[in-house]
């Protein structure tokens, strides 16, 4: 076979190969899994009895320690690499309504052939206007005749280039009329040359200082690493009108998951790097946390530090955490309430106030959550199921004897998981108030607060139950199971054969391999009534079955909380696969290694590196018609 034929079906025999090492890799687990239902012969007269197997040790070690901290670094080195840039302009001049202007005189009347501006909050065009002599002003307009200087929801913490008329005349005045209230971060004017005109041959008006002292800021070009991108352009807005005091534009969300963007804003000033720090933090704090529930669940280093690595380098977990959208927060939380739970129903009843302690976990996580974003709220009637089956176990196996311990639960619930839920989401709108008049340490107390709360909720249902809209990357949830349509969140082309965009998706292997996974999860959840099996296959259900029920509008991204249910039924192969397969070092390593392996190949639609279009139709294009890259 020629090289060149070889080259030619490489995109067809990548994505066979990884499919056919899931299939492979399931298989061998399934064959030891029918192999162990088989009862061993008995041992013979007069020989020793076979000895127990010894149990999983659930104890957290100092091996358990450097693995999941060896893990959790090597992820957050690379999650922070090219995350945004760490300066953008910070100061801006406010324009407090329309028909204001903001003057920049020349020092001496020059060509101008562009004029680059990064926009503040609020929208509405402006009138850009040039003049020779400070009476006789022409508007710049755009091909169609609009203004060629607009300030549009799009536009928003991110560079803009002015549209001109390009007539090349000398300008000696720069005008910049207002539309309306808004905020103006920077503008830079280019002369004859291309270059930036050097800030001293500029002289701003008295008040239009803002719009000149940080020069140093104007990228070459844009890129998502300058500026907003996808819907940052709602929730890192948002995230400022909440330090702002004022009424955010984007409501259609509850606010928590908002107000820990802000957080990074407040740390490293309103730049790209601030408004994505949170959600990359918390992408990475997701880690310890997915570790611990792993080794309570399976008891081992090699499964815990194996199924965590596999969830570091899944290309959802990656790119989700790495833009300032309120996703990261509301899988953060559920990790957490799924975490608390399960070390509730794993915990010896006598230990009582570590099991309340737990539950409280449970509880609160649950509620921060809800207060991020509703999609908790799915997975919190997978908590219901979970506890419901806990219970139904134990009255099956105790009958009247867990009567008193029973009635004494239900109390805790309704305290974790209605009483505080509803507290934490009620003061979540804490620092919604100020913006409509609503201050004070006694706010909560105030009814206009809880007309502001309960006029939320019902926009918000009626914004998300009525919503009508299309999108070229939009997915159902039957193509979330098996990766097929990405959504792709940046394409840029920056030279020719070049191109930069990156997308989210699943690792295909954490994807096909995950979802073999928890079939043979769901089959030991049924067939053998395992514990574990059904904790995780109510988790993933939980989180998945809402969807299908919704006609709205749907992405790729709606998947990623069902990606830690993934993680954990790999992880229960693992587990599996180490208890029975004398080989098992190898069918775990190579799973582990594989995952990291495709990250490494996918990592330029990933992280937004420059490519090849060879690279990609080589290495890149598995579905050709539905993967955007």
């Amino acid at each position: 076979m020629s090289s060149d034929l070889i080259v030619s079906n490489l995109p067809i025999l990548f994505p066979l190969a990884v499919a056919l090492y899931a299939l492979l890799w399931c298989c061998r687990w399934a064959l030891l899994h029918r192999q162990a239902r088989t009862l061993p012969p008995p041992p013979e007269e007069g020989a020793a009895p076979l000895p127990p197997e010894p149990g999983p040790d659930r104890r957290f070690s100092r091996l358990d320690w450097i693995v999941m901290l060896a893990v959790t670094a090597v992820y957050a080195v690379v999650a922070f690499i090219g995350l945004g840039d760490d300066t953008a302009p910070q100061t801006y001049l406010h324009f407090e309504q329309g028909n204001t202007y903001a003057l920049i005189e020349l020092t001496e009347p020059q060509p101008i052939t562009g004029v680059r501006y990064w926009c503040g909050l609020n929208t509405a065009d402006y009138k850009l206007q040039f003049s020779q002599d400070g009476e006789s002003w022409t508007d710049q307009l755009d091909s169609d005749g609009a203004p060629g200087m607009t300030q549009k929801y799009t536009q928003l913490f991110r560079w803009n280039d002015a549209a001109l008329n390009g007539d090349g005349d000398p300008v000696r005045y720069v005008r910049i009329v207002s539309g309306a209230e808004q905020y103006l971060g920077e503008v830079v004017l280019y002369g004859a040359d291309g270059s930036p005109i050097p800030a001293e041959d500029l002289s701003p008006a008295d008040g239009c200082e803002a719009l000149l002292d940080e020069q140093d800021t104007v990228p070459g070009a844009y890129s998502f690493l300058n500026g907003t991108y996808f819907d940052e352009i709602y929730h890192a807005r948002t995230a400022l009108e909440m330090i702002e005091n004022i009424w955010p534009y984007e409501i259609t969300h509850p606010p928590l998951g908002k107000a820990i963007l802000s957080l990074g804003i407040r740390l490293f000033g309103m730049t790209p790097f601030g408004w994505r720090f949170m959600g990359t933090l918390f992408g990475v704090l997701m880690l310890p946390f997915l570790y611990l529930l792993l080794k309570r669940m399976f008891g081992h280093v090699s499964v815990a530090g194996a199924g965590t690595a596999v969830f570091a380098f899944d290309f959802m977990h990656f790119v989700q955490t790495r833009i300032a959208t309120i996703d990261t927060y509301a899988v953060f939380f559920i990790l957490l309430m799924y975490l608390g739970l399960f070390l509730w129903t794993t915990e010896p009843p006598a230990r009582e106030k570590r099991r309340t302690l737990w539950l409280a976990l449970s509880g609160v996580s649950f509620g921060l959550g809800a207060a991020s974003k509703w999609v908790c709220i799915y997975a919190g009637a997978g908590l219901a199921a979970i506890w419901l089956v806990y219970w139904l176990r134990r009255f099956l196996a105790e009958k009247k004897a867990v009567r008193d311990e029973f009635l004494l639960n239900v109390g805790w619930c309704l305290i974790f998981f209605v009483l505080t839920p509803c507290l934490i989401y009620y003061v979540s709108y804490w620092s919604y108030a100020p913006s409509q008049g609503i201050d004070g340490p006694f706010r909560l107390f105030n009814g206009d607060y809880l007309k502001m709360v309960i006029d939320n909720q019902s926009y918000m249902w009626n914004y998300h139950s009525d919503l009508v809209a299309t999108h070229p990357y939009s997915s159902m949830w039957y193509q979330w199971l098996l990766d097929v349509r990405p959504i792709l969140y940046y394409l840029s082309y920056p030279a020719d054969g070049v191109t930069v965009s990156f997308a989210a998706f699943n690792n295909p292997l954490v994807s096909w391999g995950g979802l073999a996974a928890m079939a043979g999860v769901g089959w030991c959840a049924v067939r053998d009534r395992d514990a574990t099996a059904q904790f995780i296959l109510i988790g993933y259900l939980a989180n998945l079955l809402p969807w299908v029920l919704v006609s709205r509008l749907t992405f790729a991204y709606h998947y990623f909380p069902c990606t830690l249910f993934l993680a954990l039924a790999i992880g229960y192969v693992f587990a599996e696969l180490r208890r029975k397969d004398p080989r098992w070092r190898v069918s775990v390593g190579s799973f582990a290694a594989l995952t990291v392996v495709l990250f490494a190949v996918f990592y330029p639609v990933l992280a937004g590196t420059p490519r090849t279009d060879a690279y990609s139709k080589i290495f890149l294009k598995w579905y050709v018609d539905t993967w955007p890259f």
